[in-house]
Order: structure tokens, then C-alpha cells, then sequence
């Protein structure tokens, strides 16, 4: 069984991450240990995001929403640029896949019937660490 936050793991944000980076990179001339740090990865990770090796999802690449996807990307890029928490942003892609039903295709890809994954509301809100 695969719990929706693993989809969202493995397949959306190294897509959302890589697309991100490039943006940043490209529109607003960020050095790539910036983006690296903003993110919470290493140098070489980011490196991996414009090479290619990491990021990117034939689902989502494929999907009817890709081009909505990618459209949150650049404002995604444009939040983080004007100071918004990452954190904030890449949860609103999350947001994004489950509303519009890309979740529903990433199961389909792994052999999973959507109508059994129960997505909830991202306990992130609730979570308080000391």
C-alpha cells in the first residue's frame, strides 16, 4: 500500500525541487549553493536537479494538469525569490497535485487503485516540535 505523502516523496517534489532550481537559476541568476541552501539539500543535489539526473516524472510530465504544474513552478520560483518560506511553497504544490487529481495518476503509475488511498489534510499544521 502507498500512503499519498510517499507519491508526493518520490515522484513530485525531486520534480518540483529540479524545476524550482532551474527557475531560480535561470530567471533570477541564483547561484546553485543558494538554491541549495534555501532548500535544505546539498551543492551537488542541485547540480543533479539541472543535470537531469534527479527530478522529473514521466507522470507528471505527461499528465493533462503538466502545463498548470509547471505554471506553479514559475510562481513558485517567484514566492521564494520575494521571501516566501519554501516550505510554504512546495506545500502548495502538494496542495496542487491532490486538488486537481494528479494523485489519482500517480497511483495509476505505480499499480495502486486510487479509490484506496485516502489522502487527508497535511498534518503539518498540527505538528509543533520543541
Amino acid at each position: 500500500m502507498y500512503f499519498p505523502c510517499e507519491l508526493i516523496v518520490t515522484d513530485v517534489l525531486p520534480t518540483a525541487r529540479s524545476a524550482i532550481a532551474r527557475s531560480l537559476i535561470e530567471r533570477y541568476g541564483y547561484k546553485q549553493i543558494a538554491v541549495a541552501e534555501s532548500f535544505g539539500v546539498t551543492g551537488s543535489a542541485v547540480s543533479q536537479y539541472l543535470k537531469g539526473v534527479r527530478g522529473g516524472s514521466d507522470v507528471i510530465n505527461n499528465s493533462p494538469q503538466s502545463e498548470d504544474f509547471y505554471k506553479m513552478i514559475d510562481k513558485a520560483a517567484d514566492a521564494i525569490h520575494d521571501g516566501l518560506d519554501v516550505i510554504e511553497v512546495i506545500c502548495s504544490i502538494c496542495e496542487f497535485v491532490k486538488e486537481s487529481g494528479m494523485i489519482n495518476e500517480l497511483c495509476a503509475a505505480k499499480g495502486v487503485d486510487a479509490e484506496t488511498v485516502n489522502c487527508v489534510d497535511c498534518p503539518r499544521l498540527n505538528i509543533v516540535f520543541d
